[in-house]
């Protein structure tokens, strides 16, 4: 079992971290008390490989501080656990900027007077900690993307595919526009099979629907303009730590010009090496 303890300075994206972890299929907890971290991964060794990658989130809130974490360590090597410890922080006018835009007092501020000392209280008092960690990542002034690219390269099992997951989704006006689209294009400038009797009954799957969308200039100028913006587009979401995109394509009904474009994107975006997947959601209703 890959057993991960995250912790480290209030404020500096312990969560955002547990958030990347839980896309790399582990199971996270955050705000977990340090006395409850062997219990829980005693019950883990015992279910059979049913929990392989495990994330659990601790800090200094814990009412025992940074003892009660040292406490649980000893625990878990015990029971002969193979762990490994993250500690995330950050600069100190990161974290008053972080804390300031927020508006949350810092664990310790009541107790240190004043939030610039309670990060150095914090920081003095997780110094045994961070010494221990076996990675450690400092997010002043990166992005999600970028802290994502850190654990992946840290955490990943090799030959993990981090590339973006593409979704291309035929859908017709009529039934919606679907909610999880992340770009939406409108095909229903183009001519449409329903008018044609020998295409009606068919769909944008069919070779004579596709022939007959694509048999017009503006048709395929579309698709080499929506192809050249999904060029630009793809590198700088995946730089972005997007994991997945929803590319919708829509007409009418769903049925022929959008499904025959969609389809003509998958195969366009499969040939250059994404992953791309078609689902058609309306085409037969």
């Amino acid at each position: 079992m890959q057993f991960l303890i995250i912790t480290g300075l209030s404020g500096a994206g312990k969560t955002r971290a547990a958030d990347v972890l839980e896309d790399m299929d582990y199971y996270c907890v955050d705000n977990m008390p340090a006395p409850l971290m062997p219990k829980l991964a005693e019950f883990c060794m015992g279910l059979g490989g049913r929990y392989e990658k495990l994330a659990l989130v601790t800090d200094i809130r814990d009412a025992g501080g940074v003892d009660a974490i040292f406490d649980a360590l000893d625990r878990l090597e015990a029971l002969g656990l193979d762990y490994k410890i993250l500690f995330v922080e950050a600069d100190l006018r990161t974290l008053i900027r972080r804390y300031k835009e927020t508006r949350r007092p810092h664990p310790l501020q009541a107790e240190a007077g004043s939030l610039e000392a309670a990060v150095g209280m914090e920081s003095e008092r997780l110094r045994r900690l961070r010494a221990r960690a076996d990675y450690i990542i400092d997010t002043s002034g990166i992005t999600l993307g970028q802290l994502q690219k850190q654990i992946f390269r840290l955490l990943a099992e090799p030959g993990t595919d981090r590339t973006l997951q593409i979704h291309v989704l035929s859908f017709g006006y009529k039934h919606g526009i679907p909610m999880e689209s992340d770009l939406v294009f409108d095909v229903r400038f183009l001519p449409n099979p329903y008018y044609v009797p020998e295409l009606r009954d068919k769909t944008g799957m069919d070779d004579a629907v596709s022939d007959y969308v694509f048999s017009r200039d503006e048709a395929r100028e579309f698709l080499d303009r929506v192809v050249g913006l999904l060029d630009f587009l793809i590198p700088r979401y995946v730089e972005e730590g997007k994991y997945s995109l929803t590319v919708a394509v829509g007409c009418t009904g769903g049925r022929h010009r959008s499904v025959a474009v969609a389809r003509a994107l998958v195969f366009y975006l499969t040939q250059a090496g994404h992953r791309a997947e078609l689902v058609n959601r309306d085409a037969e209703k």
